[in-house]
């Protein structure tokens, strides 16, 4: 029985051997010191050391083994080491799973592998040997013991077969100094690349560089890092953003494009280009292309393909160069060296522009210049200055001035051999010029000086000046002397005129202006302005020393004193409120008409020699009324007699006020004025005057007539003395006017113009008398026939029943371009009465039953004649008691005027005509003829003649001029002057004659010079 047992082992033993070779041998070999084989011989296990090797020679030490033959996967546990000799692996790890179905390798633990130079750590590993691609878990560090790399990730890839590491997740590599973060990596080990995926930055130790980018690629074994999107370099102060970076560690240098920015942080400067290379070893930056630099937000440069020296701070380029600083102020420069710590910059062929598009900006032209921004200074060869074209009023002008070299700082600028001139530029010499061999301006005095300076008109030399100086032109109140003129005078002689400005203080200035005549004559006048914050003082004083009257034959001295004072008032609830006062006194009757051409140009200058007014006045403005009231005084210097050439009115006032508006479809308003008279040495009348007029709107009837009436209540209460219209004793008076209106206005259409027609009447009543303006003159047209208050009366209404019967037509072109503006005017009027009103003005006419009949018409035949008549006939329909004709004939460059004034019967008695004709020769010259005869005295007035040269700043001609007016100390003149003006400069007028027989005057030169009127 035993040995039926034993057979019986034997026997289990034998196919044991024989199953396992067959189903298991083949795959694995285990060399273990302990076997347990459970499961019916489908699961092996290996105790206490041991190792198991595959059919293709792959070998797995281990402490422990676990083999399911059913599923054919193999787990070892502790130390665990796989040596796959065919591929060079070996992989180590506290556990692995070995699926062999599928040659998957899975590690548990502390894993690492080691395959020819490279050590990977992590904390599992999946080993794909089919494809022998090994993926690392958790704690990545791959070691690349060749190349000196380490890379630490969450998670890697190792494509063996590639000889490629692929990480996902936080991700690092350190290599010689460089340390390179990103979210993946993928390292090429064949060719020694890397490239780095999402938040990219590489840190150079050595360098002391930071480069971060979207995407960047290390070629290890160039030394060269391209980044790609977003990519910054930080280098101590400096900061590199681009697009894209090339850095060649060797070179050590980075090559930037797309929308680079150069930042200096510590320095604040800023680059701006498309493409640049910074050059880490010698601190500079070259760009390509368009470039912009913002230099600590003073200075901002455009150009092209810059040079920047770090540590120098200097930009540079040998392109066309823009620099704009803060006041607007722009530097042009064909080459440029731009020092940042010094702040000065060196360049070629300069154009500076101030006020850079804006307007009033000068343009400075150097050819080669050194300018120290920071201290205003500048040296420079052959400049030349371009000033504002209407720094003086003209914008005609180019002022300018050159000279072959200059320099400056903030005080003053020097110009060697320089010459200004204020012409229009052209191809030929300018109309004037001063040459100097020294201009200074004078930037503190704001003035211009010039040393050995000559004035040349037209290139001849004409003034020698050791020493002159006028103002900056930039000046508009600064104190020095202004523009002098040269004058002539038929009876104060040749003039000289030198004014001099005073600024006093920021509100107050004076001009002083004395004037030497060749009769030993001396005229001084003073004008003094001051401007307050609600006032405004002007008054000009002068005084003539010496003057001997031509009709005397005595000296004595005259005078005169102007003032105008404004003030604003700023009364509350008004929408304005004035005080003024004026002042105008004068020593002598002719004095004004004598000295005409010396007086003040300002508004102080009387705008009547022969009348002169003195008021004080206040006038408001509210939004419910309006009120004037003041003093006037009149003096008439024609009256010899002294006390009768006075008018006092003083007081004065005039209250309006409209009380009530669309009441019963009209408006009612109310007027209250009055004065207190005083004239003809002891004439006195006074009136307190109140209207309260009512006047409809318009009512268009259904047959297109056009109506309104309106009602006129005055109520004068007067009183006078020695007067012819008010009793010595107080009246009050009440008096009416009312009035209808209508008109029938048509109109006609046609193809080629407009035609209007109205007829129209005004119907008047005044059941009460009115004050005797008889002598009175008043003017009646067609004008003025429809107007309520026609004859202008301010203390009476015009008296009795009149109808004013008028007409109205025009006739306008249209679509026609070249006739649109040709017209025709008509208008009738006259006035008819039941009975003569004897009252009313006579010169008027209309105080007949029937008066004339008024009439103007105005026809602008085309551009070249143009033709107005006003009338007055005679209700005889025979007699024309006014004619006022006005013609104008313009043919090519010829424009002729005429007027005719004729006056007779009870409109007055004169007879008038004057003429004038101007001839426009060319562009630059003129030629006009003046004259006026009063046909009733058969007596020529005068007669001017004058040959005109003019351009924009040159201003020269030949005056004829003959009078045969006399008056005081005015004298009938016959006179040929020659004038010139050199603008801004000066005025010159002397006596041609004199000029003519000096052989060699200025004007003789002139007239040889061929190119001086061209």
């Amino acid at each position: 029985m035993k040995n039926k047992l034993n057979y019986i082992f034997l026997i289990f033993i034998f196919n044991y051997f024989i199953n396992f070779n067959a189903n298991g041998a083949d795959i694995f070999n285990f060399d273990v010191t302990e076997l347990e084989i459970i499961e019916e011989g489908n699961k092996f296990i290996g105790k206490n050391g041991g190792t198991v090797t595959s059919e293709d020679g792959t070998v797995i030490k281990a402490k422990n083994f676990e083999y399911d033959k059913i599923k054919n996967i193999l787990i070892a546990f502790g130390n665990v080491e796989i040596i796959d000799e065919k591929e060079n692996i070996i992989i180590k790890s506290q556990k692995i799973t070995y699926l062999k179905n599928n040659e998957f390798f899975f590690t548990n633990g502390k894993s690492k592998a080691i395959s020819t130079g490279i050590v990977i750590d992590a904390d599992n590993f999946e080993y794909n040997k089919i494809k022998n691609i090994i993926n690392a878990y958790g704690n990545v560090k791959i070691d690349n013991h060749d190349e000196n790399y380490l890379i630490y990730t969450d998670e890697a890839t190792y494509q063996k077969n590639k000889d490629v590491f692929t990480t996902k997740g936080k991700s690092k590599a350190i290599n010689e100094g460089i340390i390179i973060d990103a979210d993946n990596f993928e390292y090429n080990k064949s060719n020694n690349v890397i490239n780095a995926n999402g938040n990219v930055a590489i840190d150079n130790k050595v360098e002391n560089y930071l480069i971060y980018a979207d995407d960047a690629t290390y070629l290890k074994n160039e030394q060269l890092f391209l980044t790609k999107g977003h990519s910054k370099a930080i280098n101590e102060d400096i900061v590199i953003n681009g697009d894209n970076f090339e850095y060649n560690r060797i070179d050590n240098t980075i090559n930037a494009e797309g929308n680079v920015k150069i930042e200096d942080t510590l320095n604040d400067y800023l680059i701006l280009t498309n493409e640049a290379k910074y050059y880490k070893n010698s601190e500079k930056v070259i760009t390509q292309g368009e470039t912009k630099a913002d230099i600590q937000s003073k200075y901002y440069i455009t150009s092209k393909d810059v040079t920047y020296l770090h540590e120098k701070k200097i930009i540079s380029s040998q392109n066309k160069t823009k620099l704009q600083d803060q006041k607007s102020q722009v530097y042009f420069a064909d080459t440029f060296n731009y020092s940042i710590n010094q702040e000065i910059i060196k360049g070629e062929n300069f154009l500076i522009i101030t006020n850079y598009n804006l307007p009033k900006s000068d343009k400075f032209f150097l050819e080669n210049a050194i300018i120290d921004l920071k201290e205003n200074k500048f040296i420079a060869k052959n400049t030349k200055i371009k000033v504002h074209k209407d720094i003086f009023d003209n914008s005609e002008n180019d002022p300018r001035i050159e000279g072959v070299s200059s320099s400056g700082n903030e005080d003053y600028t020097l110009i060697n051999k320089g010459i200004f001139t204020s012409c229009k530029k052209n191809d030929s010499c300018p109309p004037w010029s001063i040459k100097s061999k020294l201009i200074k301006h004078d930037k503190i005095k704001k003035k211009l000086n010039y040393d050995n300076a000559v004035l040349k008109i037209y290139d001849i030399p004409v003034f020698y000046f050791p020493k002159f100086f006028h103002p900056d032109p930039s000046v508009k109140r600064q104190s020095g002397l202004i523009k002098p003129a040269i004058n002539s005078s038929n009876v104060l002689g040749t003039s000289f005129t030198l004014p001099y400005f005073k600024v006093i203080s920021e509100s107050k200035d004076l001009t002083f202006t004395p004037t030497w005549f060749d009769s030993d004559t001396l005229m001084s006048t003073a004008e003094y302005r001051q401007e307050n914050k609600n006032s405004s003082l002007i008054t000009d004083f002068g005084f003539v020393n010496g003057y001997k009257s031509p009709t005397t034959r005595k000296k004595n001295s005259l005078s005169h004193f102007f003032l105008n004072y404004n003030m604003d008032l700023k009364l509350e609830n008004y929408n304005s409120s004035n005080f003024k006062m004026s002042i105008n006194k004068v020593s002598n009757d002719s004095y004004l008409n004598v000295f005409d051409q010396y007086i003040t140009r300002s508004t102080l200058r009387p705008s009547n020699f022969n009348k002169l007014t003195n008021s004080i006045n206040i006038k408001l403005d509210h939004n419910n009324f309006n009120f004037e009231a003041g003093m006037n005084s009149y003096e008439n210097l024609r009256i010899k007699n002294q006390s009768d050439r006075y008018q006092y009115v003083l007081p004065y006032y005039n209250f309006d006020k409209q009380i009530i508006k669309n009441y019963f479809n009209g408006n009612i308003s109310f007027n209250s004025n009055g004065n207190n008279v005083l004239d003809n040495t002891n004439k006195l009348e006074t009136n307190f005057t109140n209207n309260l007029s009512y006047n409809s709107l318009d009512f268009i009837s259904n047959l297109g007539l056009k109506n309104n009436f309106g009602v006129n209540i005055k109520n004068l209460n007067s009183v006078g003395k020695k007067s012819s219209k008010y009793k010595s004793s107080l009246q009050s008076e009440l008096v009416s006017l009312y009035n209808l209106d209508v008109s029938f206005p048509l109109k006609k259409n046609s193809q080629t113009s407009q035609n209007y027609l109205t007829p129209k009447l005004s119907l008047r009543f005044n059941p009460h008398d009115m004050k005797n303006y008889s002598s009175s003159a008043r003017n009646i047209d067609a004008h003025n026939a429809f107007a309520i208050n026609r004859l202008g009366l301010s203390d009476t209404l015009e008296s009795g029943r009149s109808l004013t019967l008028g007409l109205d037509y025009s006739n306008q072109q249209k679509n026609n371009l070249n006739k649109i503006n040709n017209y025709f005017e008509l208008k009738l009027a006259t006035v008819l009465r039941d009975r003569e009103e004897k009252f009313v003005p006579n010169n008027s006419t209309i105080h007949r039953k029937s008066s004339n009949l008024f009439g103007s018409i105005k026809n602008k035949f085309s551009e070249n004649i143009e033709i107005g008549y006003n009338f007055s006939l005679d209700n005889d329909i025979n007699t024309l008691e006014y004619n006022d004709i006005n013609t104008t004939v313009s043919i090519n460059n010829v424009v002729t005027e005429f007027n005719f004034i004729e006056e007779n019967g009870e409109r007055g008695d004169s007879n008038i005509f004057a003429s004038s004709i101007s001839y426009e020769l060319d562009d630059n010259n003129f030629l006009s003829f003046e004259t006026r005869r009063n046909r009733k005295l058969n007596l020529t007035e005068f007669y001017d003649l004058v040959y005109e040269y003019k351009n924009d700043c040159l201003t020269a001609g030949i005056k004829y001029k003959k009078t045969y007016y006399s008056d005081g100390d005015l004298k009938p003149t016959e006179n040929l002057l020659f004038t010139i003006t050199l603008f801004p400069l000066t005025t010159y007028e002397h006596d041609a004659g004199d000029l003519l027989e000096d052989e060699d005057s200025f004007l003789n030169n002139l007239e040889l010079s061929s190119k001086a009127f061209k």
